[in-house]
Parts: C-alpha cells; structure tokens; sequence
C-alpha cells in the first residue's frame, strides 16, 4: 500500500515541478550537495574538490543565499563531524548537537522556499566507516542498521527536512524509514529519496575525502551494486518502489546513463535523481583547468545527457555555476 501515497511527492512547490518530465534543464532541475560541519564558523576547502568547501552552520547560510537569489531551489546536506566523537553505531547521527540537526530550522528559517534534502547514512559517523552496524566479525548486521537509519530519518525529519535521503544501502530500509515516519505522522511532511541504484563505484574518492567517511577496513561491495550488473540494478530499484519511495536515484552519472534510462523507463511516474558525483566534477573541472576542452560546453553536453537518459533532477557541484549560465 505505500506506493498508493501521493501527498510525500506533492506537498513543496519544488517536488510538484519534478512531476513533470522533459529534457530542459531549469533551476527545480538541480540539486546542490553541500557539506556541513560542527564548526559554525568554519570554511574547510576540499583538495581533492577544488571549489568545494566544508561549511559551519553561520558560513553555509553566507554561502547559501546570493546562490538562492540567483534560483536555487534544493540542496542536499551532509554532515562531517569533527567534535563530536564517533562509535560503532553512529549516535552522532541524530545526537542534538549534530550539525545537520541543529542547522535545519535555521536553513528553513532564512530561506523559506527552499526545499531541503537529508542524506541518511552511518558512515560518516561510524569509527569504522561503514553504512551499517557491523556484527562482532565485521559484517553488515542488517536489522539493526536500518533501525539505525529509521531513528536517524526521523530524527532530520523532526528537525525539519523535506526529504529523507537513504544513501546507506541496507535491504528494505525504506520500509522501516516509511513505517516510522508514519507512526509520528510525518509521512506526508517529509518525502523518501532512495538511492536505490547505488554502484560500488571508484568515481567517490574526493567524496570520502570530503565527508571524512572512507571504510576502516574493507569495502562496501557487500551492499553497494556491482557495476556490470543491470539485473541487480533493476531489483534494487523495485525493492525501493514497492517499499514505498517517493524518488528514486541513481549513482553515479556518467558511466550509468542506461541504468538511469533502465529506471525511468520502468517507473516513469516517480521522479528520478542522478548523482553527478565527486570524481564526475573533479575529472571534468581538472581537464577543463588543463585545457582538453571547454568547460561549459562539454559540461552543459553531460547534463543534457542525463536528463536525456531520463534524470529529472541532476544532483551536481556544479550547480552554482550552472545557476550563473541560466542566469546568462
């Protein structure tokens, strides 16, 4: 029955224009991910990232608003702890002193319009490193990772987020995030955006540079999709729909448009997003920096590409510069 519910999809202007499928790229068609720290005054440039910073609260909201002025209408925040200590089951994730908590009324506060994302994860505050909670040999222990997630989906949800975005790839953690926003009558004030396609991907180096959350030990291909792989793509993307997702994503972007036009294609009625992610804009802006190519036509190539393929919303750190071309 959760894929009969319709108001989690509808309730922000933003989400209503995501209903709506062509191969223009707008501002409703961009999402910017940012990097939020507990540090409030706090601008930490990203090396690996050049043009990417890690925000405090105070200098994020500085940062925000001339892109706001200049359209922008989403963002999906990440949290990066510092202070706060890590364990092996991430209670900085939802503590009340997480950054992510303590900046979402005030985010909504200052910018009223703009439609906010949550990116639900343990990792980046596990002193392993990994998406879940692990059993005492070090293996994903499902069941209490995603009751780890729920807590922490609804935690951001009562703090003020529009959008709950699983990125931590447990089995039928949006059934348990659904369910127990349900139960606090959330569940038509906060929208699920699954990373349902999510690949085992060398593409997010910069990222877990960025968000401090590489693995202890080992990897992730346990739970994220193996790249060759269309058949566990497509199943992971139905688990996700039948489990109720508002929104469903893919990721990364650029080597993974026929998996973004294989989702579409089969769930057309669901808003998809794509991940344009770190390694897709360090490799991009690096060769433009070295002159293989123009920057704004080989980028403006790829984006078109992906909404082609079937993207309606390109997750990008490009995004304030893309804003600044439509502006033009």
């Amino acid at each position: 029955m959760s894929s009969s519910k319709l108001h989690s999809s509808i309730f922000h202007p933003t989400l209503r224009k995501l209903q709506c499928q062509d191969v223009a790229i707008e501002a409703h068609n961009l999402m910017y991910p940012v990097f939020l720290v507990d540090d409030d005054e706090a601008i930490q440039n990203i090396p690996s990232m050049p043009g990417v910073a890690r925000y405090g609260l105070n200098k994020l909201l500085v940062h925000l608003k001339p892109l706001i002025s200049k359209g922008l209408q989403s963002i999906l925040l990440f949290g990066v702890i510092d202070q706060i200590p890590k364990d092996s089951t991430g209670t900085g994730a939802d503590c009340a002193t997480n950054p992510v908590i303590r900046a979402l009324p005030q985010i909504r506060a200052s910018f009223p319009d703009l439609l906010i994302a949550c990116d639900v994860c343990l990792c980046p505050y596990t002193d392993h490193g990994h998406c879940g909670v692990l059993t005492p040999d070090g293996v994903i222990n499902n069941e209490p990772s995603i009751k780890r997630i729920a807590e922490i989906a609804l935690a951001y949800a009562k703090a003020g987020a529009h959008i709950v975005a699983p990125s931590d790839m447990m089995d039928n953690r949006i059934f348990a995030i659904k369910e127990i926003l349900n139960k606090h009558n959330l569940n038509n004030r906060c929208s699920v955006l699954s990373y349902s396609v999510k690949f085992a991907s060398g593409f997010y180096g910069p990222f877990r540079d960025a968000a401090k959350s590489a693995p202890a030990f080992g990897d992730r291909k346990c739970y994220q999709l193996p790249p060759g792989s269309k058949g566990i793509a497509k199943r992971a993307a139905k688990r996700d729909v039948d489990e109720g997702a508002d929104m469903l994503m893919v990721k990364p972007g650029m080597a993974y448009l026929d998996i973004v036009k294989q989702v579409k294609d089969e769930y057309p009625e669901l808003p998809l997003f794509i991940y344009q992610v770190s390694g897709e804009y360090s490799m991009l802006l690096n060769a433009a920096e070295i002159g293989a190519f123009d920057l704004k036509t080989v980028l403006w190539e790829v984006l078109v590409s992906m909404r082609r393929a079937g993207a309606d919303c390109i997750i990008s750190y490009f995004t304030p510069t893309v804003l600044d071309w439509l502006k033009e």
